[in-house]
This record gives C-alpha cells, sequence and structure tokens, in this order.
C-alpha cells in the first residue's frame, strides 16, 4: 500500500478544519444558551481546600477543630476553609480503531469529539482548565490542563486529527494517568464506546471515582445494538481485522446478537453503579443536547437533596 500523498494529506486536512469549526460554533452556541449555567451549578464550589486556622468562635462545626494547633496553643482552634472556585476537566477520549466506524453522518470519534467539545468550551466559558487524554490500548496523547479558548480548539483538532499508533482499547492506562496527573479534585470525563475486551480497568475507575467526580459518555452507534435483516454479510472487527461471515437473515443469529449486546450493556452498568459513576448514552443518530441536560439535572437535584 503506498503512502497518502501530499494532495491526500492536504484534502484530509481541510477536512479536518472544517469539522472542528463546524463543532466549535455548534457546541460554543449550545454551551452559552442551554448548557453552561447548568455545568456551573453542577460542577462548581463542590470542593474546598484549607486556607488557615483561627480561634474556636461559638457556633463552629467541632468537626473542624484542630486539636493539634488547639493543643499548642492552649486555646481551640479550628481549620479554615474555602470553597474551590476553579475547576480542572481532564477529557479521556478513545480514539481506538472501533471509533472509526459510523453507520450515521458522524463516526463514533466524530461524536466524542463533539461531546469532549461541550465540556471544553463550558471550562473556558466558567474559566476553568481542560486538559486531554487520548488512548487505545495505552496513551496516545497527554495535554496538560490549560485555560482559554485556544487550548480548547487545540483539544478538538487533536481528537480528529490524531492517527493512533495502536487499534485496541484499554481504558486502565488513562484511568491510571489521571490518579498520578490530577493533583486536587476534578472532573474526568471518559469519552468512549467502552467496547472492550475485559474489565480490568475497574479497580482504576473506582480509585480515580474516589478522588475525583467522574461523568461516563458512552458513544453508541445503531447498527451496534442490532443487526439488520441483510442477508449473508461480512462483519469485520476494526480493532484487530478479523473478519466473519454473518448471516443475518437467520433469526436466531439476530436473537443470539441482541443477547450479547444487552448482557454487555448490563455488565457496564453494574461496573459504573459498583464504583459510583453515572454514564450519559450518546447515540451517533440521535440529538444528545437531552441527554447532557437531563445528567446536568439530575446530579444538582441529588446535590441539592
Amino acid at each position: 500500500m503506498s503512502a497518502p500523498s501530499a494532495t491526500d494529506n492536504d484534502a484530509r486536512l481541510t477536512r479536518i478544519l472544517k469539522r472542528v469549526r463546524r463543532i466549535e460554533l455548534l457546541t460554543r452556541g449550545m454551551v452559552k444558551e442551554m448548557l453552561g449555567g447548568q455545568y456551573h451549578s453542577r460542577f462548581k464550589g463542590q470542593g474546598i481546600e484549607f486556607d488557615d486556622f483561627r480561634e474556636y468562635q461559638p457556633g463552629d462545626d467541632v468537626r473542624f477543630i484542630d486539636w493539634n494547633v488547639t493543643a499548642r496553643m492552649s486555646d481551640p482552634f479550628v481549620r479554615k476553609y474555602v470553597e474551590e472556585r476553579e475547576l480542572t476537566v481532564m477529557l479521556c477520549v478513545d480514539v481506538s480503531g472501533s471509533g472509526d466506524y459510523g453507520s450515521q453522518e458522524d463516526s463514533k470519534r466524530e461524536r466524542a469529539a463533539e461531546i469532549a467539545a461541550v465540556f471544553a468550551f463550558s471550562a473556558v466559558q466558567n474559566q476553568d482548565k481542560v486538559g486531554l487524554t487520548l488512548f487505545s490500548n495505552g496513551i496516545e496523547q497527554y495535554l496538560p490542563s490549560r485555560k482559554g479558548a485556544p487550548h480548547a480548539l487545540r483539544i478538538l483538532r487533536d481528537i480528529l486529527n490524531i492517527q493512533p499508533k495502536q487499534r485496541g482499547t484499554d481504558i486502565k492506562p488513562a484511568l491510571d494517568l489521571a490518579l498520578e496527573r490530577i493533583a486536587h479534585r476534578a472532573l474526568v470525563v471518559i469519552v468512549s464506546d467502552f467496547i472492550t475486551p475485559n474489565h480490568d480497568w475497574e479497580k482504576s475507575l473506582r480509585a480515580v471515582a474516589a478522588k475525583h467526580d467522574v461523568v461516563v459518555a458512552q458513544i453508541v452507534d445503531p447498527r451496534e445494538l442490532e443487526l439488520p435483516d441483510a442477508g449473508r454479510v461480512c462483519l469485520e472487527d476494526p480493532e484487530t481485522g478479523e473478519q466473519f461471515l454473518v448471516n443475518t437473515s437467520h433469526p436466531a443469529v439476530r436473537e443470539q446478537y441482541a443477547r450479547r449486546v444487552a448482557e454487555r450493556q448490563d455488565a457496564l452498568t453494574h461496573l459504573l453503579r459498583r464504583s459510583g459513576v453515572e454514564r450519559i448514552m450518546v447515540r451517533t443518530d440521535d440529538d444528545y443536547v437531552p441527554a447532557l441536560k437531563s445528567y446536568f439535572r439530575s446530579r444538582k437535584r441529588r446535590r441539592r437533596g
């Protein structure tokens, strides 16, 4: 196979830049009109950080008394905290081979880029930092968190433009990196189709969820949920290259496929529930705004409760 020509590369870059511009316009408007305030009310002010000590005053919460300082000073002192106003958002985006698939206008990778852009531009609007981890079998790229629209645009371009070195999916390295690199409580957004060979990453997910606020956005293509009645077709695994000849006209074949898909989804649901992580379902054939708004509203209600 010959290498892509300079003309091919230029054409691809032009398509990517047009796509970036389209997603930027789409998500910026959405954030400004609908989601920005909900993002702010949902995530801002959740954490507190130590500021200083001061003498105990009647009515102070006794749980904040620092007994070591109290012993040294011979008077009761409490720890004073300030609410964290700045949030770090870390986007962990799956760029494995399965993301290139799309039976609709958008591939799963393109839809993942839109979801990431919503969170990135929400962070920009609220003066928060946003970083990026792109992963396949391992870490493909890591961008430390920064503020500003140019950084958010770079994140969007990198998601669409990257040519991953590996095709498979392993979420564990991205989770371990988040645990290692993010010092303070942050919002960690994992964007993936979650088509993984196993769930060896559950322990790492629990560790990240214990330290940070974790959100999962699962990207789903409708053709992955059920087989059409299309006769004999050749299916190819985009991550392994393995091909299968399947008679989709046979009802038992379609039923077995649907059952396996349901079992995989149930297993993921239980895994996320055990880890205390909620999921946003994002389909490539449907508007994802209602799902995002519903998520933000439900978490806001639970926080108030």
